[in-house]
């Protein structure tokens, strides 16, 4: 069964709850106040089922005061039914609402001509001829327009067939996506506890359920789904729905709260868009503060304005095209002021969190008086920091809004990544993808070799190749600046490419190198092609001290020695040293060098005593007189023992092991 959400606009007294009652048997007045004054206040809610559509319809208050409101339903609809008093005709109210619901980007409704029984022909007439006017090159250019009287039943049957081909060919939402409830109202039921209600805009929502409230991301469990008061195991996209919940007070929650798949949704406090100013508005000022309304979330906001984004309507499919106007106001590419009917680009800043992603329609008002100005498109609800008055800054929203696909969307943040990379969850997050669809399309773009997934991120080729150069580049620095080291370590390799390239990307790349047979890779990385290169100072001064260690086996020279032997200063003794101990050739004990050579016979002599059938002991005087050698030279080979397991020390003796 196909799940469709109609929302009802219009004036205010126009008859939009009496409609819904006569069609679908229910009273959408669900406030003791609203039923006394006989105006809607909040939103009400109706089922209707009409073969394998299921009908879910949303009545929006019509007073000004209640736009809000009116905002916080229509922006969870899939058709709209506008609603036209035959004996009032278009109001203020009408004219508004019809603006949020293009502004929004509903694509297809009905308009109902109520209380037609009040008016004689030639007015229905002529209110039809005004109603056609209002809508003219909107979505609602072709739609049937009904009259009807809830009254007499008059035009009701009609107007149901309208709702079912309406319904039909409507697109509905995306079952496959991530679950996304936004919260319209929270209360607590007696035996139940927490209770929320929502239109789910997309996923499916099944007991037992674990969701994040959004923006804060705190947990709640779902113990409870009911679809218009039926208990459910599970509802889907489309569906008006209300969950009891575990975890969360009603004190914690808000309408403007989003439950939705655990980090299935981005928080943000900034965000780029598309923005679409109403030809009827005022300019709108670079910087003004507004309301911005996405969703049943209603937030201050201000607006810096980026580049102009063409002459195109304002924010429908079918908006009408508008033409440049010569009044000055935009000579700069990116304007102070917006003129009214105009599109830009636009960076806007919420005062606090809320929860969205790329492709979120929402409305703009004005901050005083609150009306309705202008509508848009989320680009990014995380852009990255970079000025959006720039020639970059417009290339990028050019490519962000180029295509509904959001491949480019995609490629785009895997760009802008650089080596940290987009993971898929971003991909559903962040640019509106199903996590099928997130899924479809880290596979092609991997199989293009557009991005390489690394520790479950993806990378954009061209990063991949930058911090390869970058690494490569520091190694080969490296080399020149330390011939005779083994190469730059690898941690402080690391620490160098922070900012280009996250751990797994670094390793990563190393990996790559070294399976290219570009780099060789320990503790140290260095080019394959590096080789050690002694002038013939040093390696004289090299072979000198190779022969003196082998030659003074377990009695070394001390410094002032080997400088008189080779002539050398201690720079290079310095360096000549440490390319003995990386060769192997010396080994370091404690702060003595010797010989690997003599360490190794050392080893095997003292071990070959322990061969026998009863302990060996030596002691220090022993160990001396053995080998040859001082005190100084004694203790630290016989702590060497220790350490390599020949010998166990005992109070001050050692048994051979």
């Amino acid at each position: 069964m196909r799940h469709i959400v109609v929302g009802t606009a219009g004036h205010i007294d126009h008859g939009k709850s009496t409609l819904v009652e006569a069609l679908t048997g229910i009273d959408p007045d669900r406030l003791r106040e609203e039923k006394a004054r006989g105006i809607t206040i909040d939103l009400g809610f109706a089922p209707y089922v009409d073969g394998e559509t299921a009908l879910a319809f949303v009545d929006v208050p019509g007073h000004e005061r209640f736009v809000r409101n009116m905002l916080a339903g229509a922006s969870g609809i899939d058709c709209v039914l506008l609603v036209i008093a035959a004996d009032e005709s278009v109001m203020p109210q009408t004219r508004e609402h019809f603006d949020i619901c293009r502004l929004l980007g509903v694509g297809a409704g009905a308009v109902a001509l109520t209380k037609a029984d009040l008016v004689d022909d030639e007015t229905l007439e002529l209110v039809r001829l005004e109603t056609r006017d209002l809508v003219a090159g909107s979505f609602l250019d072709e739609a049937p327009v009904v009259p009807v009287s809830a009254r007499t039943g008059a035009g009701l049957d009609t107007l149901r067939a309208v709702l079912a081909k309406m319904a039909a060919t409507a697109p509905g939402r995306p079952d496959d996506g991530a679950a996304r409830l936004p919260i319209d109202r929270a209360f607590s039921m007696r035996g139940f506890g927490t209770v929320v209600t929502g239109t789910l805009v997309s996923g499916r929502i099944a007991v037992n359920t674990e969701l994040a409230l959004m923006p804060g991301g705190r947990r709640a469990k779902v113990r409870g789904v009911q679809v218009h008061g039926e208990a459910r195991p599970v509802s889907h996209a489309g569906q008006r729905v209300a969950l009891n919940l575990a975890g969360v007070e009603v004190g914690d929650l808000t309408r403007g709260d989003t439950l939705a798949d655990v980090a299935g949704l981005e928080a943000t406090r900034r965000l780029d868009a598309e923005l679409a100013l109403l030809p009827d508005s005022r300019p709108l000022k670079h910087g003004a503060r507004v309301r911005f309304h996405q969703g049943t979330t209603e937030i201050m906001a201000r607006v810096a304005l980026g580049a102009e984004a063409g002459l195109r309507g304002t924010g429908a499919e079918d908006a009408p095209e508008i033409e440049a106007a010569d009044d000055g106001l935009v000579a700069s590419p990116f304007p102070a002021l917006l003129p009214p009917g105009r599109r830009a680009y636009a960076r806007l800043h919420l005062e606090r969190p809320a929860a969205m992603t790329r492709g979120d329609r929402f409305v703009l008002r004005a901050y005083s008086p609150p009306v309705t100005i202008a509508g848009g498109t989320v680009l990014d609800p995380r852009p990255p920091r970079g000025r959006l008055r720039s020639a970059a800054g417009r290339a990028r929203c050019e490519r962000l809004a180029a295509s509904e696909d959001a491949a480019e969307a995609v490629r785009v943040m895997i760009e802008e990544a650089g080596g940290e990379g987009v993971s898929r969850a971003e991909m559903t997050s962040r640019a509106g993808l199903p996590p099928g669809a997130a899924e479809a399309l880290e596979r092609a773009l991997t199989a293009d070799r557009d991005a390489t997934a690394i520790g479950g991120r993806l990378v954009a080729a061209d990063r991949l190749r930058e911090v390869r150069r970058t690494l490569l580049d520091a190694v080969a620095a490296f080399h020149r600046g330390q011939p005779l080291e083994p190469g730059l370590p690898r941690e402080e390799a690391r620490e160098r490419l922070r900012r280009r390239a996250s751990a797994a990307v670094f390793d990563h790349v190393v990996a790559e190198l070294v399976r290219d047979g570009t780099l060789v890779a320990t503790g140290h990385l260095a080019l394959a092609s590096h080789r050690v290169s002694l002038t013939p100072h040093e390696q004289r001064v090299h072979d000198v001290l190779d022969r003196l260690f082998q030659d003074s086996a377990l009695t070394p020279p001390d410094r002032a020695a080997l400088s008189t032997a080779t002539g050398a200063d201690g720079e290079v003794l310095d360096r000549m040293i440490r390319l003995l101990l990386r060769a192997g050739r010396l080994e370091r004990v404690d702060a003595l060098i010797f010989s690997a050579a003599a360490l190794a016979r050392l080893r095997r002599e003292i071990a070959a005593l322990g061969r026998g059938t009863e302990p060996v002991r030596i002691d220090v005087a022993a160990f001396k007189e053995r080998f040859g050698v001082t005190r100084k030279f004694a203790i630290p080979l016989l702590e060497y023992l220790d350490r390599a397991r020949v010998t166990r020390r005992v109070g001050s003796d050692r048994i051979v092991l």
